[in-house]
């Protein structure tokens, strides 16, 4: 006699399919007044501040030394601010720039705050302008602002960031093919 229970109670495995992730938005999904807040804050480390300052050799010891930096009014060393300008922007890839052809600019930057090791940092983009490029046309500009925030609320960044977004019209994402994604790569629909 055999027991054949395992075969008899179990459900049909689904049939694998290639589901779309988020690709990121156009330029037609913008709309002036919207905001996005940036998933997933990120905590500072001691060392992304003494490793971003030594790479691009700021030399101010407030970064650095924290025998200078305890003589200060602040007490102890403060994160490099292009850090902060620099994480808070790669935060807000995700929802404002996955599909952007070119950055045109970053304009009034604000430190609002100093930032410490051991802060985390969250951040949202709020849509300010968009309009159509007068010399491409597969894409349309957008004007954000970013501001970032640390665990407690306080503002400690803010600034304007214009980049380039392509028009879905001229974007050819699919399931199988991501934006950054080399054809053929991974699981593909046609897979069992």
């Amino acid at each position: 006699m055999t027991d054949d229970t395992d075969t008899q109670d179990r459900t049909p495995e689904p049939k694998r399919r290639v589901v779309a992730g988020w690709h990121g938005r156009y330029y037609e999904d913008f709309a002036v007044g919207d905001v996005y807040k940036h998933p997933f804050g990120r905590t500072v480390t001691e060392t992304d501040n003494v490793w971003f300052t030594n790479v691009t050799m700021n030399l101010n010891p407030m970064h650095f030394n924290e025998a200078y930096a305890a003589g200060t009014e602040f007490d102890e060393r403060l994160v490099d601010g292009t850090f902060v300008i620099a994480l808070a922007v790669g935060m807000s890839v995700i929802d404002v720039s996955v599909n952007a052809t070119a950055n045109l600019g970053y304009d009034r930057i604000r430190h609002h705050a100093p930032v410490y090791h051991g802060d985390t940092i969250f951040a949202e983009s709020e849509v300010l302008e968009k309009r159509e490029s007068d010399s491409r046309d597969h894409v349309g500009i957008v004007t954000t602002e970013l501001r970032a925030y640390n665990q407690d609320g306080t503002k400690v960044l803010s600034l304007e960031r214009t980049p380039m977004v392509l028009k879905r019209e001229h974007a050819d994402p699919s399931a199988a093919q991501p934006p950054g994604w080399p054809e053929g790569i991974g699981t593909q629909p046609e897979d069992p």
